[in-house]
This record gives structure tokens, sequence and C-alpha cells, in this order.
């Protein structure tokens, strides 16, 4: 502040800030902006509110984590890489087996179940359907998880929380359900509401699989339309072909579904699949969709 006094300070979730006397020290010291830890229930983060000025950002959307908001260090031990760098290896997903001390190599299997146990794997954070109470909390900004996630998840979660604020505000009645829906078709762990309502039980907690769950995959965005052909032009990102079912989900708005029937490469060659990644794949297609709207399809078995 004394170096750059005319820059914006934003105070990192890392700094535990977990109730009104911290972010007012913040305050005090400067910042701008706060970001709240996401071990938080909604009552508390309205009392912040209530009692501070700085603006104030929370998590909304993304992995939640063992330790208080990015503190862990199991990453940092076990590989060297640095989770509060943005290097985490998501130590708290592995399958873990216990070794005593005096019996090096002899490994003890932790079981639940037939399928193992991962003691850590929490379900992801997902607040699409309380959008009034999060307005209603006072805070400036919503934070969405984004970093080493693809362009399909960002745009994906992005748009569902954009359109449903922007719903609220314009009193525009609309079912959570359906930004909830459109949110599943991304990679996910499973959804819960951390602590905002209450404190997370066996409910909020994955114990069957680290895994992602992925129902669908990106398969193209949409780059133009030739309209003399009825052909919708795209640039392939995973393998699809003739035949297939696809959804296309413009920057704002409802997706539509269309029917893979013909298929032209960029030279205008009928082909049956597109393969190779982010070749020019022409679809024959009656109508035209927006630039960069996501072209995805349900993940096969």
């Amino acid at each position: 502040k004394k170096v750059v006094p005319e820059l914006e300070i934003h105070i990192s979730t890392q700094a535990n800030n977990t109730n009104w006397a911290a972010v007012n020290a913040w305050a005090e010291l400067g910042a701008g902006r706060v970001v709240l830890a996401r071990e938080m229930f909604l009552a508390e983060i309205r009392e912040i509110r209530e009692k501070c000025s700085v603006e104030l950002e929370m998590f909304v959307h993304g992995a939640m984590c063992i330790s208080y908001s990015g503190r862990c260090l199991l990453s940092n031990y076990f590989t060297g890489r640095d989770a509060n760098l943005g290097a985490c290896t998501h130590s708290c997903r592995w399958k873990y087996y216990i070794v005593e001390e005096t019996r090096p190599g002899e490994y003890m299997p932790i079981e639940e179940n037939d399928r193992g146990t991962y003691i850590f794997n929490s379900k992801d954070l997902c607040m699409v359907k309380h959008i009034p109470e999060l307005i209603a909390s006072g805070v400036h900004s919503l934070k969405i998880e984004g970093r080493v996630k693809s362009a399909f998840y960002v745009a994906t979660v992005v748009k569902a929380y954009r359109e449903a604020i922007d719903a609220y505000y314009e009193g525009v009645k609309e079912d959570p359900d359906e930004w909830y829906r459109e949110i599943s078709k991304v990679s996910n762990r499973d959804f819960t509401t951390g602590f905002f309502f209450k404190k997370p039980t066996s409910e909020d907690h994955n114990y069957g699989t680290s895994s992602y769950i992925r129902g669908y995959d990106f398969v193209g965005v949409v780059k133009g339309y030739d309209s003399s052909n009825q052909l919708l032009i795209i640039e392939q990102r995973n393998r699809f072909a003739t035949g297939d079912l696809l959804e296309i989900s413009p920057p704002s708005g409802k997706y539509s579904v269309i029917t893979a029937h013909e298929l032209f490469d960029g030279e205008g060659n009928k082909i049956d699949a597109a393969p190779h990644p982010q070749m020019e794949v022409r679809i024959r297609c009656a109508s035209s969709y927006p630039g960069f709207s996501i072209v995805r399809r349900k993940a096969k078995d």
C-alpha cells in the first residue's frame, strides 16, 4: 500500500477470513475486498456484512478443501507441488492405506466397503439454486473455481450463474433446477451446499470414488454459418460422428438439440466423423447459432 498506493488490494481466502474482526483488520490495513473462507455459515456472512464496510467476496462453486480454504499442505509434502500456488495434486482425493512405522512395506487397507475409502473426498460446492440467499447476504462478488478447468467447464458454469443472477434482478421467475442440470453436464463430484446452511454431514461426502462424473463431452465451438449452403461451421475439439445428437449452448439463452445428419470437412468433402482436434467441420443445419456457442454430446458408455 505504501509502494503502490493506487493499487487495489484483495485479501485471499487463504488468510482464513472467518469473522468480522479479521475482516475489519484487513480493511484498516488498506484492503478493498476480502475473500471469505468457504467454511462459513450464511448467518456468519450476514453478520460480517453488518459490521464491515469493505467489499466481500465468497466462493459459490467448485471443489471443497479438507483444510481451511486452500491451506492444505499435503500436496506440497507428498509431491512438492504447492496448493497455495495453484499446483495442488488433490491429495485429499487419493485412496489411502496405513503403514505402521516398524513394519515398512506392509500396507493395511482402510476399508469402508469393497470400493475402498476416500476419507477426505468432499462433494463439490454448488449454490446456483440459492442465488436469492447469496445476494441477500450482502456480498459484492461470487467466486467460481476456474483454475486448470476447461473452457467447456468455465463457460457452462459461469453462464448458469450469470443467468440466475440476472433473472433475480430482473424479477424473472425461472426454475433453478434447470441451471443445476446445466452445471451437472460438466465434470463434477456430485454437489453440496457446503457450510452455508448447516454443518456438513456424511451426505456431503463422496465415499464411492474420487473420479469426476462426466456426463457430456465437449466436441466443438461454433465459428460461423454458411447460409447459402445451410452449413454450421464447427471447430472440433473431440470426436463426433454422423448421426450423433448434439446440444448447442449459446453464450446466452437455452440450448438446442440437432442431429448431425451430414458432416463435411473444410474443403466440402463429405465425412463420417470428425476425428482430428481443431479441424473445421461443417454440419448440415437449417438454423444458425451465435459464434462461440458450445457444442456438446452426451458421453457414450
